[in-house]
């Protein structure tokens, strides 16, 4: 179990989050861990679970989540931080294989393949509850809880964006030329999509928030919430423009920002910027995760992105290293900002100073 971390601690994190969705928290929300502050004495006998190893059932979910337990106990969690599993460890839009794609990880990373190749006509999309990843996924979930109660949030899967999942059933060059030519097909294969996500969604609430117990929701984002929340996005409206965006995209976005209490938009590389205006347009949108991407220039040289932002009354997810933060801070100020960041337990001066930042 993580060291000095008790309901009660979990209770006033979940709080501090709920104010920062609402726009109430005078601070920023700042999710932080020390490492190897109580180093684990190694008895796990499973490896760590990673996208290399998730599709190695040769490991029951006791034991793997024994071993997540190992890497917890490792940890101090300070600020607005908490003990979490992440479940982006079955690849970024699983969705696609609990609708009956190919998981491979064979790379050590895991992508997802149509098992055929289709003409999007004869393309047909449907969550499996009894698909062997959603069932692995929902037993990891009842062996966490049950090694921990409520004192360690698991989070959702990455179901992925719609079209993302559309891209890999159709090809991604094939659903780009499916929006000139096939319009009306895409359209009809988005809505099936969109039911799978809520099918799977709701599934795996229901295991992680059955009746009666107390609500606790989260994603890869590592955002918190007693209400059902998610990390929203569409990696594949990187190809195109804004008004294939609006027809295509917005549409979803909007109606899960109506669906979901708290919603935050994973606007991946500058390919999206073009899309942020529409993405603010969004009523219902709470916050904004703005990825620059490998390679870009850090958060300093993204301040107007930032400042826009905030400008629509949308909170931001801050990516950058520790000092890249502190730097942001002193440039535009703190309000609205989350942030996520793992620190080495000597490192007390920076610590002091996220903590510090108001």
């Amino acid at each position: 179990m993580p060291v000095h971390f008790t309901r009660k601690r979990m209770e006033e994190v979940m709080e501090n989050h709920e104010k920062w969705w609402k726009g109430e928290l005078p601070r920023p929300l700042m999710k932080l861990s020390l490492s190897d502050f109580y180093p684990a004495e190694k008895k796990a006998r499973a490896p760590l679970l990673t996208q290399a190893t998730c599709a190695d059932f040769r490991w029951s979910p006791e034991e793997l989540i024994e071993k997540i337990d190992e890497g917890l106990s490792t940890l101090e969690f300070i600020g607005d931080g908490y003990p979490s599993v992440n479940m982006d460890v079955f690849g970024p839009g699983v969705l696609s294989a609990f609708s009956g794609a190919r998981l491979d990880n064979s790379s050590g990373q895991v992508w997802f393949f149509p098992k055929e190749e289709r003409e999007i006509a004869d393309i047909h999309v449907s969550y499996d509850p009894d698909n062997v990843w959603s069932k692995r996924i929902r037993a990891l979930y009842k062996a966490g809880y049950e090694r921990w109660g409520g004192a360690v949030a698991m989070g959702m899967p990455d179901l992925g964006g719609v079209m993302d999942v559309a891209a890999t059933f159709c090809g991604t060059e094939n659903l780009l030329m499916d929006l000139y030519d096939e319009p009306e097909e895409v359209l009809r294969l988005v809505s099936e999509i969109e039911k799978a996500w809520y099918d799977a969604y709701e599934d795996f609430s229901s295991v992680l928030n059955p009746p009666g117990r107390k609500g606790l929701w989260t994603d890869w984002s590592g955002l918190l919430s007693p209400v059902p929340s998610y990390i929203i996005q569409c990696d594949f409206s990187y190809m195109i423009g804004n008004d294939m965006f609006q027809r295509f995209v917005l549409p979803t976005l909007k109606r899960d920002t109506e669906r979901l209490s708290h919603t935050i938009y994973h606007l991946d590389g500058i390919g999206e910027l073009t899309h942020l205006d529409s993405v603010l347009s969004l009523p219902g949108l709470e916050a904004v995760q703005w990825v620059y991407g490998a390679g870009k220039p850090g958060p300093m040289h993204w301040l107007h992105v930032y400042e826009k932002i905030r400008a629509a009354g949308k909170r931001m997810m801050l990516i950058g290293t520790p000092e890249e933060t502190l730097d942001t801070f002193r440039a535009i100020g703190t309000g609205g900002f989350y942030c996520h960041l793992g620190l080495d337990a000597r490192d007390e001066k920076t610590a002091a100073a996220l903590l510090d930042a108001r």
